[in-house]
């Protein structure tokens, strides 16, 4: 059985656990696994979370573990005022799919907060190298993927799966978005990336935009190694936070905020950053910037990259 055939058949097992009520409902803690009524017995020595309800099922994200090897799949989960923000910028920039790449706790969310009679309704596809995820998604919906060298478990049919995801619509209001563990390297990311646009391009010649719109979440310190990948790419003064890092918070001061950006080919300008946040826009650079970010005569541009004048 291939890793394909593997997700589907626990995408039944899936269907067959909502099936059950509530009280039959069951997750080993220690194996991070959903539990039907034949497994109870083999998992009698665990700690096994019961009741499982519905809301549970649709953030599998809170039910399950982070991983949290710091180099190669460390998982920090995006807080909700930044699944919050992502959503309603891909929204407002007039997407209605999302490649989540490394993104599980925006996937869930753009699943649960995009009700089935929305129109238009935005679609997600997860691809993440966690494959606990395929417990709770199917084929269309989660593809088994290690970004640091573009390899699809699951072979060509997952590769189909996701071309023809980036293809929909002759390539249109598609969006890639991205959030790497800190300690990769750069350089076999942007490979990674590249390749997933050149799936996008084969079908896109139609499409007004000549790239795939990307957000890529990294820290700000990787600026120049980003640049040097992506060229057209500029960053955003956006900071992206995390409910599982403690340093990693938005509203902290001085060098305790986080310092996690988004970098991206979206011209910063259609981005609206909020301005109940103390964002404010540069009517000079001609982008949304933080307050605490003062543009620079000298320079010619607002500078700062924690977001204060400290660093200045």
């Amino acid at each position: 059985m291939n890793v394909l055939e593997v997700i589907i058949c626990l995408y039944n097992r899936f269907q067959e656990f909502i099936a059950l009520p509530l009280a039959k409902r069951k997750f080993c803690r220690d194996c991070q696994q959903l539990l039907l009524e034949g497994d109870w017995q083999e998992h009698s020595g665990h700690r096994v979370l019961g009741d499982v309800a519905i809301s549970h099922l649709k953030t599998p994200s809170q039910l399950l573990r982070p991983l949290e090897n710091k180099r190669s799949n460390a998982q920090y989960l995006f807080s909700d005022r930044s699944c919050t923000f992502l959503l309603d910028t891909i929204t407002s920039l007039g997407n209605t799919r999302v490649l989540c790449v490394g993104t599980p706790r925006l996937h869930e969310w753009i699943i649960s907060k995009s009700p089935e009679n929305s129109k238009p309704k935005v679609k997600s596809l997860l691809l993440d190298i966690d494959f606990r995820y395929s417990q709770f998604y199917g084929k269309d919906e989660f593809c088994h993927y290690n970004m640091f060298n573009h390899h699809f478990f699951g072979g060509e049919a997952s590769q189909e799966i996701c071309q023809k995801f980036l293809q929909e619509d002759d390539g249109r209001g598609v969006i890639m978005v991205t959030d790497p563990p800190f300690g990769g390297l750069v350089e076999p990311l942007a490979f990674s990336f590249n390749k997933i646009r050149d799936m996008w391009k084969t079908t896109s010649a139609k499409v007004p935009s000549t790239e795939l719109p990307i957000f890529w979440i990294f820290p700000y310190f990787f600026e120049t190694r980003i640049l040097q990948c992506f060229t057209e790419f500029s960053m955003l003064d956006y900071q992206v936070d995390y409910d599982n890092h403690t340093l990693f918070k938005h509203g902290k001061t001085g060098r305790k905020q986080s310092p996690v950006r988004i970098f991206t080919n979206v011209s910063p300008e259609s981005i609206v950053l909020p301005a109940s946040e103390g964002y404010r826009f540069c009517s000079i650079c001609k982008r949304y910037v933080s307050s605490g970010n003062r543009h620079c005569e000298i320079c010619t541009s607002c500078t700062s990259k924690a977001n204060n004048t400290t660093e200045r």
